[in-house]
Formats: C-alpha cells, sequence, structure tokens
C-alpha cells in the first residue's frame, strides 16, 4: 500500500513519460543503446538500395531540405532528447532513424531499470490505469498528476514522477522528475535514480550527460513554479484543441480526485493557477543515485553543481540541430572510444567522413603552421 494512499495514473498509461534511467550506457555494454531514449516519432520511410532510410541518406550527403523537427514529426522534445546528444549527437539521430537497433539484451537492462523505478513509486502512491483515446486525454491526466502532487510539495512531502515541461529556445521541452523532496534544512532536493547492470559507478562522461540531465529538469521546473510557463505555448506546440471535451474515463477520474472539469482547457487554467500560486520554491539540490541493479543497493551519489549560463549555452547548441541551423555532429577525437561501443559505427558518416579527425585536429594544425 502507498504511504499517502494517492493515486497517480501511470506515466506511460498518458504517453506522457521519459525515459529518465541511464544504467544501459554501462561502457561495456553500451552497444548504440541511447536508439531508446531518442522516442522515435511514426516512420514508414522507404529504404534504398543499401538499407538505410532514404531521409538518413539524404541527411548523410546534406540534402535534407526540412529541419529534423519536421522531418522526424515531432512536437516536441524530451529531456532524454537533448541529455543523449550530451553522449553523442550523431549516434542519437540514428537512434532516431533507425529504432529497430536496440538488442534484446537491453531492452532487458531498461526492463530491470523500469522495474526498480516503479517499486520506488509504489512507495508514495498507487498508481491506477485510465483510458485515453485523444492526445488531450494524454495531457489531462498528466494535468491530474501534477494537481494532485502540488499539496504534498506544499507540506514539504516526497513525491515521484513529477511531470515537466517548458518552452526552451522555441522548442517544448518534456520530462519526468524522479523525486522531489525536502532536506532537514526544510532545501527542496530533486533526486534522478540510475540504476547500474555492473556494481561501479560510471565514468565522468557518462556522469556529465546524467549532471546535465538534471540541470535541465531544474530550470524547467523553476520556470514552472515561477509562473514562466503559458497555456498559449503549452497549446501552439503540442497542437492542443483546449476546447475539446476529455474523454470519459478520464473525467471520472478527475471526479473521483474531486476535481470538476469538462474540457482540457478548465484543467488548463487550474494547474497553472495552482502552479503560480501555490508559493512552491525553486530547487536546491540536484543529487543523482546510482544504484546496482541486481542489489538494489546505493553505489554512489553525486551532487550536481547548477550553472545556468552553461546549461543554457549547452542547450542553445543541441537546439540549433532540431531547428535546422547546423548539420549533427559526432564525438571528438579524445572520445572515439565510444564509437567502439556504438552499433550505427560500421556505416557512421562521422567517422567514415573524417568529420571527427578534421574537426578536432585542424584547429591544431593551424596552430603549428603559425
Amino acid at each position: 500500500m502507498a504511504e499517502t494512499g494517492e493515486e497517480e495514473v501511470s506515466a506511460e498509461t498518458s504517453g506522457f513519460s521519459d525515459l529518465s534511467d541511464s544504467e544501459f550506457l554501462d561502457l561495456e555494454d553500451a552497444q548504440g543503446s541511447d536508439a531508446l531514449l531518442s522516442k522515435p516519432g511514426p516512420s514508414s520511410e522507404p529504404s534504398g538500395k543499401d538499407g538505410k532510410p532514404i531521409s538518413l541518406q539524404k541527411c548523410e550527403r546534406g540534402l535534407a531540405v526540412s529541419s529534423p523537427m519536421e522531418r522526424f514529426q515531432l512536437k516536441y522534445l524530451y529531456v532524454t532528447d537533448l541529455s543523449t546528444q550530451n553522449w553523442c549527437e550523431q549516434q542519437m539521430v540514428y537512434g532516431k532513424e533507425l529504432p529497430g537497433f536496440l538488442a534484446p539484451e537491453k531492452a532487458d537492462v531498461l526492463d530491470t531499470g523500469a522495474s526498480i523505478h516503479l517499486a520506488r513509486e509504489l512507495e508514495v502512491h498507487d498508481l491506477v490505469t485510465v483510458p485515453i483515446t485523444t492526445k488531450e486525454d494524454a495531457w489531462a491526466v498528466k494535468f491530474l498528476n501534477i494537481l494532485s502532487m502540488i499539496p504534498t510539495l506544499q507540506s514539504e512531502g516526497c513525491i515521484r514522477e513529477f511531470p515537466v515541461f517548458g518552452e526552451v529556445e522555441g522548442v517544448l521541452l518534456v520530462g519526468v522528475i524522479d523525486e522531489l523532496h525536502y532536506t532537514a534544512k526544510g532545501e527542496l532536493e530533486l533526486a534522478e535514480l540510475k540504476t547500474r547492470r555492473r556494481p561501479v559507478l560510471p565514468l565522468a562522461a557518462q556522469k556529465k550527460k546524467d549532471c546535465f540531465q538534471v540541470s535541465l529538469y531544474k530550470y524547467i521546473f523553476d520556470a514552472m513554479v515561477q509562473g514562466k510557463v503559458t497555456p498559449a505555448s503549452l497549446i501552439h506546440h503540442a497542437k492542443l484543441c483546449p476546447e475539446k471535451s476529455l474523454g470519459p474515463s478520464v473525467l471520472r477520474h478527475a471526479q473521483q480526485v474531486g476535481i470538476s472539469v469538462k474540457s482540457l482547457g478548465d484543467l488548463m487554467e487550474l494547474v497553472f493557477l495552482s502552479l503560480t500560486l501555490s508559493d512552491l520554491p525553486v530547487i536546491d539540490i540536484l543529487k543523482i543515485e546510482y544504484i546496482s541493479q541486481e542489489t538494489a543497493t546505493l553505489l554512489g551519489t553525486e551532487i550536481v553543481a547548477f550553472e545556468e549560463k552553461k546549461v543554457r549555452e549547452k542547450v542553445q547548441h543541441y537546439m540549433a540541430y532540431w531547428m535546422g541551423h547546423r548539420e549533427p555532429q559526432g564525438v571528438d577525437v579524445e572520445e572515439a572510444w565510444k564509437c567502439h561501443m556504438c552499433n550505427y559505427a560500421d556505416f557512421c558518416g562521422w567517422r567514415k567522413g573524417g568529420w571527427m579527425l578534421s574537426s578536432t585536429l585542424e584547429p591544431q594544425a593551424r596552430k603549428k603552421s603559425k
């Protein structure tokens, strides 16, 4: 039984979920597994003679005429889309184009991590399944979850799986925070759970990716409680119809939790008012907990220093790709070891074209020639 007696609609049920785990990037068994993180959109692209999608061939030749947001039919991005760019942007792109590359053993690793996340979530609330039929229903159940968690946060309780969303550099970015709780000093702390297949802490490159992810969560959450996120922006990016009536299952669940609404617009107004008038604090502390999948014991923690300027600079750089302002980039030569663990290495244009070496070594060659 849940400690608080609260019920929450499953994130997967709502269609608004964000893979927050990264244990499958254990460096000895990370065979291109970022493909699953990237949440590919629907694709029925025909394949060329070499078996690769036509759009992938065009992208490699620099002939793509639309932005990646349009090409992948995306209305918004997940926080994990940007954090995986931090690992290898080119790998993330191949993951969008070729989502079927995830090996069965990698899926097993993800399932184990998801089970640990679910067990922790069930410690604070029960889960109920609410059938949905429209995207408006999907967003409505997340809004209902937010409304159920705001009072807990106001009373300095612990919540898990808190949805976050906001416009960042002209693109809607969404995600799910693992846990929010208060310290003994009354500070609001974000705790991100990362499970590890091997009982060792990740290397610096993985930690860097994880630190960027939780920094993005703080950036969006703080904007939400400070009233910087608007309904108009959400409606525009997600292509929502606020006047549309909610489905009977969603309306029934809303009534069960004491909320009387008819449309998504009614619910959105209630959520945004609650966020801005609740006096919720911004996040004070960012913490990452690394847990062993085998024993469920804590391997170690990482306290992340939030540097807003650096976060914004990274976001601007990554969004430039999504908006079609630049081509995707692979890893620098110092991180070429990542390529040995990537399923796309055999046909990666970044490696075959020598872009990796030229992008890193050319400035050095110029310096020597002076």
